[in-house]
């Protein structure tokens, strides 16, 4: 999994009923954009997520600031 700041993470609800959590990435502590990431839920609080095999990454934009399809 490779992430960066302002991206999203997806984490899919494992039972009937429970909802999906997005939160987004303020800040990536592995290498390279690997885990462990320091996230932003939508209430507010911030946690230290390693994720799982049931979230997947939302990106919002290329890490360099520029535009991914422009070489």
């Amino acid at each position: 999994m490779e992430a960066h700041t302002g991206d999203r993470l997806l984490t899919h609800g494992r039972t009937v009923g429970q909802h999906d959590r997005v939160a987004e990435i303020v800040e990536v502590l592995g290498e390279r954009g690997a885990p462990p990431y320091r996230v932003r839920f939508e209430d507010g609080h911030e946690h230290l997520l390693a994720p799982g095999p049931d979230t997947v990454v939302e990106h919002t934009g290329c890490a360099s600031g520029k535009d991914p399809d422009i070489t």
